[in-house]
């Protein structure tokens, strides 16, 4: 074999990418008739012969043999070339190649440096993802019709093509049907049985966001849910804020932790405390205890005028078991690094930005969900509605590409839109973020003198509804949630009942208006 006798060096290149006859064909047609380097010439940038031994010869073709035809400035772009005792060989073997194929210089050049061309971008390539699809390139069906400017299209491309997620739809399918674990399955729980079945879980690849009035708990309710997949389903999260400082964050997770009962179960401790009372480190004494304490009218226990906080802290121990119950929980938490929630607080940033702390994450702690309160424009776009689509695209598209979820809150207009009336038309900026969003959830809470106009059931469309009751404590409401927009099928109703004292949220069942009202 002719190219047995060139070959100095083993070719970096897949075998696709690798024809070593056709570059000494092309070698042995310059050789000759050297006139033809004046039209058909390699730069040095785009010169991928397969061993050094051919690309010497091309040089020699450049500066001796073909000096008087090649264009000057090309010459330039080479080292000189080498004369070695191999050198006649090679030049034999290919020109004596090169008449026996009687192969036309023009259509061989034109094979070569399409060739050459994928050569140089499998060299590049920053993954091995990119590089298949350079691969791919030289495995079309209809490759050999192909120009060298359409290579030169799909190669400028591949970078683009690499963030596509292609694949042959009917290929495999069996295997799909069957598979316990494909992505429309395996969704991660939600803190709430009925709205996991709804959206089956939480999905990486998607978008989520819930609309909610201002001041009526979004981040708290999102927070509710990010405990639930870092504590119960242990992942690591990332969440983005410009609603709520980190210390509020702080302090509403541990009203979370402490309060939520599937948690509990976690670190063992069971009691319940409100927000205001961990904020002010309000503790109630043991009763055994009742004489050695100062109690408030509220029958909290009272920090000494003289006494610093470390020392009221040791007393505390000593006298309440439900502050050691309290710490033993907030030590729990502390030490679940491996599911951390990474926290990032921006009062302003740009898309750019946005999408920069979302890769950062991505790549230094594997982070596969992020969560952003509140979904709002970019600061360059403060109050341009329409630019808000363009926020939730970039989310979006990060989802898809890189395969990780994004969920968000967003506002809710105020208005008198009954809860189970809302829609797309109740969001408080632009609606066209909808046509972006995946799955899209609207909640509100239900006016308490008109509880007596809605009814519950276990089940969707079911036949058997019930009242709703009415709370015991004042603080606890009920909150109506309108699943506006879901890829995974249902777009049901359900009831919340919600204390945000406690950070309880209580899924009720599927919600709708009596069917005995005219509403």
């Amino acid at each position: 074999m002719a190219n047995e006798n060139v070959n100095e060096t083993e070719p970096k290149y897949p075998d696709c990418l690798v024809d070593e006859k056709l570059e000494i064909e092309y070698i042995g047609l310059l050789l000759n008739n050297p006139k033809g380097i004046a039209m058909f010439y390699f730069e040095s940038k785009e010169c991928y012969f397969s061993t050094p031994g051919l690309l010497n010869i091309y040089k020699l073709i450049v500066f001796k043999i073909g000096e008087m035809y090649a264009p000057e400035y090309i010459k330039s772009t080479f080292p000189f070339p080498k004369v070695n005792n191999e050198t006649d060989k090679i030049i034999s073997i290919c020109s004596k190649y090169a008449q026996d194929k009687n192969g036309n210089i023009a259509e061989v050049y034109h094979r070569l440096k399409k060739l050459f061309m994928l050569k140089g971008a499998y060299d590049i390539a920053a993954t091995e993802a990119i590089k298949k699809k350079v691969i791919g390139i030289r495995n079309y069906e209809r490759y050999e019709d192909m120009t060298i400017a359409e290579i030169r299209s799909r190669v400028e491309n591949i970078g683009l093509l690499s963030s596509l997620n292609e694949g042959i739809i009917n290929e495999k399918v069996t295997d799909f049907l069957l598979e316990r674990n494909n992505n429309l399955k395996s969704g991660l729980s939600m803190p709430f049985p009925l709205m996991t079945k709804t959206f089956k879980g939480i999905r990486k690849g998607e978008t989520m966001s819930f609309s909610m009035p201002s001041n009526a708990g979004k981040s708290r309710f999102l927070l509710n849910l990010i405990c639930h997949l870092a504590f119960v389903e242990h992942k690591k999260i990332l969440l983005i804020s410009n609603e709520m400082t980190e210390d509020k964050m702080k302090l509403c997770l541990i009203t979370t932790v402490l309060n939520s009962p599937e948690i509990q179960k976690l670190h063992g401790q069971i009691l319940h405390k409100r927000e205001a009372e961990l904020l002010g480190l309000k503790f109630r004494v043991d009763d055994d205890k009742k004489d050695q304490v100062e109690l408030d009218s509220d029958g909290f226990i009272l920090k000494r005028e003289e006494e610093t906080d470390d020392e009221f802290n040791k007393r505390l121990a000593t006298v309440s078991e439900e502050f050691n119950k309290t710490i033993k929980a907030t030590d729990w938490v502390s030490e679940q690094m491996q599911n951390a929630i990474y926290f990032v607080y921006t009062s302003d940033h740009t898309n750019d930005e946005l999408r920069n702390i979302i890769m950062d994450y991505l790549y230094k702690e594997a982070i596969e969900y992020a969560f952003y309160d509140t979904l709002k424009t970019d600061i360059e776009n403060i109050g341009n509605g329409e630019e808000l689509k363009k926020t939730a695209t970039v989310l979006s598209t990060m989802a898809q590409k890189y395969k990780i979820f994004v969920g968000s809150t967003l506002q809710l207009a105020e208005n008198s839109t009954p809860p189970l009336s809302l829609n797309i038309n109740d969001i408080a900026t632009n609606r066209t973020v909808k046509e972006v969003l995946d799955n899209l959830c609207l909640i509100k809470e239900v006016n308490r003198s008109t509880y007596q106009d809605y009814e519950i059931s276990d089940e969707e469309e079911g036949e058997n509804y019930h009242d709703i009751e009415m709370p015991e404590l004042l603080n606890t409401k009920y909150y109506a949630c309108v699943v506006d927009k879901n890829r995974a099928g249902s777009k049901p109703k359900l009831l919340y009942r919600v204390n945000l004292d406690y950070n309880l949220w209580e899924e009720m069942g599927y919600v709708r208006f009596k069917q005995n009202n005219n509403q």
